[in-house]
């Protein structure tokens, strides 16, 4: 069994920017020889923020569907097993078992139209 990492190098293409649809989110899963990465995007008009898929509170991954990572507001991040909700800028926990922790940053940036590892 691969080993669950928590950061990737900088300068991987993930995809173009026009992939994602604003105010959504995408999961990524990268393999490297170390391991298996695990994190999620989210469009904010032409930027994004990443992080890592990982619920601070049980260890598990955010969504149990596929992209389904935010409120259906889409104004926060909802981990769907226990209900934790986080902000999108920061991903601090301001509601649910886990509150005041925060997701694990994942750095990311659109470089000509592709987001891609920072």
């Amino acid at each position: 069994m691969s080993e669950r990492l928590s950061a990737t190098p900088a300068g991987v293409a993930l995809a173009p920017l026009a992939e994602i649809a604003d105010g959504k989110a995408r999961n990524f899963v990268l393999q490297m020889r170390a391991g298996r990465f695990h994190g999620f995007v989210v469009r904010r008009g032409d930027g994004v923020v990443g992080y890592v898929d990982r619920c601070p509170h049980a260890g598990v991954p955010l969504a149990q569907t596929l992209d389904d990572y935010l409120t259906p507001a889409g104004d926060l991040i909802a981990c769907s097993w226990h209900g934790a909700l986080f902000t999108l800028d920061d991903g601090l926990c301001v509601g649910g078992p886990c509150l005041g922790q925060r997701l694990g940053a994942w750095p990311v940036a659109v470089v000509d139209g592709v987001v891609t590892t920072a």
